[in-house]
């Protein structure tokens, strides 16, 4: 959800970069003794070289080494224990995880057509076979497999089909499914990755949906109420989000199915095609592509029971109630929300109360009870789900004149996540690789 008046991407190409790579980089807040550099011009060139080789085997050795521990760590990084000590100070390999994620969604960004005047507009740029090269996104190791569309179920007069196609267009290219499809990758990581990646609001349409912001109830084919004894009043979410999840397409589009129905094919293909491997999804997205995320983790999981589910989401706005987040709980979708204190999407809609068990109620810390009243009635009461990895703008060096643009930009959250240390350390002095030149 970006400014309506520019409708671009509010973010900045950038070279994709290994998790190896990213994991050398280490907290700057420290004073390291660097050992004093050997005298060449003393040494031969035969022990040069040697000297040379013994760097680089050593070099090889710990990169193997913490390769290795990651594989065994996974479950970890995915959020199976809730991300618990890795998020204060922030875990160096956790890091580079986000980071890693964090170019998927810029990758979604990246191929959306954004030309109005085009014929293409609102669709895919690039070829699924070259579509990470052509976004700079090199050596992933995983391969894109299915594109994403999301449609508004807001209905349109007839005249507006006589409107310009940046108005009207009612279905719209918002991201893709890619698998891990690299030995050596695979065997980092600990096991077969699929990522879903989701972009922010673009069309106009999406913007209206934005706007539906009171709760409504999932639809039976989402809903879970009878999970292990859960309570059965139901969870509901954000009236625009759900639209844009499961409403399906019904004017000129090859494939009339909604973004629902399209990741539940994909996912089950996806599943049958690699029967008998260790699987995860993780979920990504920005912005409105961050809510659309938690929807469909939420959906993901209570279609395929077992498979590992982890959202990571940057700037999001809240998705729905406290009935919502506990079953996201209770069905164990891990949730990690990287927010930006400064950033007032995230803040956004509705209210969030105080959660105070009290013989099945909850009370309402510095508000008067018809204030909570008023806005249940309203469906207005919204609950935050999963951790937070919460971040400041104003924590950077570099980040000069801070407005609600800059707060959101997608590139903003990938330069704070690089220079977060911890909340008692300094920003990292060498966080510049996501600042727009």
């Amino acid at each position: 959800m970006r400014s309506l008046s520019t409708m671009r991407p509010m973010h900045q190409a950038s070279t994709f970069l290994s998790s190896n790579t990213l994991s050398t980089f280490k907290p700057q807040c420290i004073t390291l003794i660097q050992p004093a550099k050997p005298e060449t011009s003393q040494l031969s060139h035969n022990d040069t070289v040697k000297i040379m080789e013994k760097m680089m085997n050593l070099s090889s050795l710990c990169s193997s080494s913490s390769s290795e521990k990651f594989g065994k760590r996974w479950k970890e990084y995915q959020g199976m224990r809730n991300w618990d000590g890795l998020l204060d100070p922030l875990d160096e390999n956790l890091r580079a995880e986000i980071l890693r994620y964090g170019q998927f969604v810029e990758a979604a960004y990246k191929s959306f057509e954004f030309d109005p005047s085009s014929s293409n507009y609102a669709t895919c740029k690039f070829p699924k076979s070259t579509l990470f090269e052509r976004c700079g996104l090199h050596n992933t190791g995983y391969k894109v497999t299915k594109y994403l569309r999301s449609t508004s179920g807001i209905r349109l007069p007839g005249w507006v089909d006589k409107a310009p196609t940046w108005v009207s267009s009612q279905s719209s290219y918002v991201g893709y499914v890619a698998v891990c499809d690299n030995k050596e990758e695979i065997k980092r990581l600990g096991r077969r990755d699929v990522v879903i990646a989701y972009r922010g609001t673009t069309t106009c349409l999406e913007w209206l949906e934005n706007l539906r912001a009171t709760l409504t109830h999932l639809p039976c084919n989402m809903d879970n109420n009878d999970i292990n004894g859960v309570e059965k009043k139901g969870p509901m979410v954000e009236s625009g989000f759900l639209s844009l999840y499961n409403s399906a397409a019904i004017n000129n589009y090859s494939s009339p199915l909604s973004l629902q129905e399209m990741v539940r094919q994909e996912i089950g293909r996806i599943l049958e095609t690699y029967d008998g491997e260790l699987l995860s999804l993780t979920i990504t997205g920005h912005s409105l592509g961050a809510a659309l995320a938690t929807l469909t983790a939420y959906d993901i999981k209570t279609a395929f029971h077992g498979l590992p589910v982890t959202v990571i989401s940057f700037g999001g706005p809240r998705v729905g109630n406290r009935s919502f987040r506990r079953h996201l709980e209770k069905q164990g979708t891990k949730v990690l929300r990287i927010v930006n204190s400064d950033d007032v999407i995230t803040k956004m809609p509705g209210f969030v109360f105080d959660d105070m068990a009290n013989n099945g109620k909850f009370h309402v810390a510095g508000f008067p009870r018809w204030i909570k009243q008023r806005a249940e009635e309203a469906q207005w009461v919204y609950s935050d789900v999963g951790e937070e990895l919460r971040l400041c703008s104003r924590d950077s060096p570099y980040l000069r004149g801070v407005n609600v643009a800059t707060c959101h930009d997608l590139n903003t959250y990938l330069h704070l996540v690089d220079g977060f240390v911890s909340s008692r350390c300094p920003f990292k002095a060498s966080a510049k690789r996501f600042l727009r030149q």
